[in-house]
């Protein structure tokens, strides 16, 4: 990445102070930009799913590595409930989605709680017996009946049903031709594989799956720098884990340093990431300690106070330009951790050195995300949402704790405790805020006659704006 006009910058930017200017181009189409990161993560897209208890669980992280990207479960999860999760996610197809199944005597009110846990709007209805696919229920169909009505009593009984293994285009023009949105994929004892969505078909011909070395889906673990961060470490590896994110607010200090080092002798062939730091020493330190990627972030996320609350943090697109040339310099890679709320400042994150980006509150007001649906007066869809080091999270993390050391600690919470994150109607699964990301994502490489994100970062070029400039590049309302 090099400034337009060779003009450094005297003072500290963020996303919406920079842009970028295009360049002559080689790249005919985005369908010849290869996304795979370069920091042994083994992701083909560069999204990260933060580790919030808010965005990141079992849903998000099979949907999300099955698209290339990885999930991160927070580190206040118990050591057993994330092992399961790892189990789990780990067991779920390359290709087709889960489905929410139900079975033929259960309540329409008992699908209608279910079947917002996915994307898909639908429940694959099971026999007890057998587990094959009997049948469909959608939204609609349990939406207007009395909640104690059996499901067998609504369900469309005129299935269609995929072969495993039938091709992605084979898959859709079926759907097609006999105008379903989705369909049951079977084995050839007639026994429930998964789900395939058209969407879906047409996403598996653009991703290609975060997988690893025997083939199944990627998912990573955050521990904290207390307790025992090598112990833990060591068994989340042994359950599967794929990376490793030490993890705190305050990432430059004694105590990180000397749990970094302690969790690579305990782990050395998976990738650690640590953090979070904002400058070129707090990366250095973490590095030389055994951290093979750094987390750069102190104050841009959305449920985030610490800046207000301590003036402590930094601008983030200067931030990780900082970090990322000296990571570089020592052999390592950083991931942007928060400030991300268009496509325009994935792009930029990766311009300025990233090899992967983070992203938390964003992803928390969809389908996939941990807590249940709710409504407001409107009758908008949302989720709710929290900071990790809000009243709310701090409260969960010190549970185990006696009552008079909980009160001491809340004295010193932020971060925002309960934020509603609204399901955009267009776009309410994560896969379709993937969707809107990577497609911004590939354009840029187009603009800037980028490849590879290695290829990116060297050939971005970025100048500085007015606010009025960033507003001028953003859309508005026009009526005539």
């Amino acid at each position: 990445m090099e400034f337009l006009n060779g003009l450094m910058p005297t003072f500290d930017l963020t996303y919406d102070d920079v842009f970028m200017v295009p360049s002559r181009s080689g790249v005919g189409s985005r369908t010849d930009v290869d996304l795979a990161t370069d920091d042994a993560t083994g992701t083909t897209i560069p999204l990260i799913v933060a580790n919030m208890t808010a965005v990141a669980g079992k849903r998000m992280a099979e949907t999300v590595a099955r698209r290339g990207g990885l999930a991160i479960i927070p580190q206040d999860i118990p050591v057993d409930v994330v092992i399961d999760t790892v189990e789990r996610v780990k067991a779920c197809h390359r290709v087709y989605d889960t489905p929410v199944t139900v079975k033929p005597h259960h309540t329409c009110g008992y699908a209608l709680g279910l079947i917002p846990k996915r994307s898909h709007g639908a429940a694959v209805v099971v026999d007890p017996d057998t587990g094959a696919p009997m049948g469909l229920v959608d939204t609609d169909d349990v939406t207007d009946v009395d909640r104690f009505t059996q499901v067998r009593e609504v369900m469309s009984t005129e299935l269609l049903t995929l072969p495993e293994g039938v091709d992605p285009r084979e898959a859709f023009n079926r759907l097609r031709a006999a105008r379903r949105r989705l369909a049951p994929v079977v084995d050839a004892s007639g026994g429930l594989v998964g789900l395939l969505s058209r969407s879906g078909a047409v996403r598996a011909t653009i991703y290609r799956p975060a997988i690893d070395g025997a083939g199944r889906l990627r998912i990573g673990a955050a521990i904290g720098m207390n307790g025992e961060p090598a112990g833990r470490a060591a068994e989340l590896v042994a359950a599967g884990v794929d990376v490793i994110v030490v993890d705190t607010a305050h990432g430059h200090q004694d105590r990180m340093v000397e749990a970094v080092a302690a969790v690579r002798d305990a782990v050395p062939r998976t990738p650690v990431c640590a953090g979070n730091v904002v400058t070129a020493a707090g990366v250095g330190d973490l590095v030389r300690a055994g951290a093979s990627i750094i987390k750069v972030g102190v104050g841009p996320g959305a449920m985030c106070t610490t800046r207000m609350q301590t003036g402590v943090g930094r601008p983030q697109f200067s931030a990780v330009v900082e970090c990322a040339r000296e990571a570089a310099r020592l052999g390592a890679h950083v991931w942007a951790d928060g400030g991300v709320r268009h496509p325009r400042d994935v792009a930029l994150a990766l311009t300025a050195g990233a090899s992967n980006v983070m992203v938390g509150s964003w992803f928390a007001g969809t389908h996939e995300s941990p807590g249940d649906l709710r409504y407001d007066a409107d009758g908008r869809a949302y989720k709710e949402s929290f900071g990790m080091a809000s009243k709310r999270a701090v409260s969960h993390r010190t549970e185990g704790e006696d009552a008079f050391d909980r009160a001491r600690k809340a004295l010193f919470e932020e971060g925002i405790s309960a934020g509603r994150m609204y399901l955009d109607p267009a776009r309410p699964g994560v896969e379709d805020l993937i969707d809107s990301i990577v497609a911004g994502v590939r354009s840029a490489f187009t603009y800037t006659g980028a490849g590879s994100i290695p290829e990116f970062r060297e050939r971005a070029v970025v100048g500085i704006q007015s606010a009025s400039g960033y507003r001028e590049g953003a859309p508005v309302p026009v009526s005539w």
